[in-house]
């Protein structure tokens, strides 16, 4: 299996545990997870970005809109993106409640590690006048890779 879309159903506590497990297992070859309008908390958040950061090789797309991610889930989210190995192309986190910070931490992480995020969608969020320049100036920057910023 290569794609997993459990928008709208996955339970948070019980049903994040369980997925968490299965994205840590080495055997996991899933590519695209959508868990859109799940309202993940900043733990279920914290929970999948270790389980991704465990296995992260294979994903390639998250979709995590309409979260209660907040600053907190962003930052925990850029420790993934953080990481040398990650290869995630699109990342969707439209209505999650991110703010300035949580912009600033993905930004920090994508300046780390800009050779894999393509798309980026963040529709629906706080960014403030500085999220926005930060997101802007790294997608201006001619080592990032990210093409698609909404």
């Amino acid at each position: 299996m290569t794609e997993l879309d459990l928008s709208e159903f996955i339970p948070e506590t019980l049903g994040v545990t369980q997925l968490c497990a299965l994205l840590e297992d080495s055997h996991c070859t899933l590519q695209k997870l959508s868990l859109g309008d799940c309202r993940m908390t900043v733990e279920g958040f914290r929970a999948l970005a270790s389980a991704l950061r465990s296995n992260p090789a294979h994903m390639r797309e998250l979709k995590l809109g309409g979260s209660k991610a907040g600053d907190s889930g962003a930052k925990h989210l850029s420790s993934f993106l953080e990481d040398p190995n990650c290869k995630l192309e699109k990342l969707e986190l439209s209505d999650c409640s991110i703010k300035e910070e949580g912009y600033a931490s993905l930004a920090s992480a994508l300046r780390l590690n800009p050779n894999h995020l393509r798309e980026l969608d963040l529709r629906g969020n706080y960014p403030g006048e500085s999220g926005v320049k930060l997101l802007l100036d790294l997608k201006e920057d001619p080592q990032c890779e990210l093409k698609n910023l909404r």
